[in-house]
């Protein structure tokens, strides 16, 4: 199964706090344990390791993902939040679709919260799959890598 496929992202991960690598990695195991079929896309870009779940194997069938680039927290956040219901207004972001909560700690993130949002956000990804379009199931896809790096040392 690809939860158990980490050594990519592992190895993006170096950069990191062992505090932020820790809750990005149980971010990543609370999703999975949510939606094993899914697909895992990994960016490792050059401001930040972005790693989401996906329908297939495109970005833009992304439904949840992590962002790990700072040194206080990391983001979960949804590629098409602007379309997903946000009654407390627990999300952050004004761009025309992206947005995320910020989790400084196991503790303090929202999951039932969350975990509806999700469910949600899933099911817009699947109704937004092209017809006849056949959906990976369970893969971790490492998608970019970026040569030049700007993290934190």
């Amino acid at each position: 199964m690809s939860i158990e496929q980490t050594k990519d992202l592992i190895k993006f991960l170096k950069p990191f706090s062992a505090e932020n690598k820790e809750l990005a990695l149980w971010l990543r195991e609370w999703v999975w344990k949510q939606y094993p079929n899914s697909n895992e896309l990994i960016y490792d870009n050059y401001n930040a390791l972005a790693f989401g779940w996906s329908t297939s194997d495109r970005l833009s069938d992304t439904f949840c993902s992590v962002a790990v680039f700072g040194k206080e927290y990391v983001h979960f956040g949804f590629y098409w939040g602007n379309q997903i219901a946000d009654p407390e207004q627990m999300l952050e972001g004004k761009g025309n679709q992206y947005r995320y909560i910020k989790v400084y700690n196991k503790k303090g993130f929202p999951k039932a919260y969350i975990k509806s949002l999700v469910k949600e956000a899933y099911a817009n990804s699947l109704g937004k799959l092209k017809e006849g379009k056949q959906m990976l199931k369970g893969q971790t896809i490492t998608k970019s890598i970026s040569a030049k790096k700007r993290r934190p040392k």
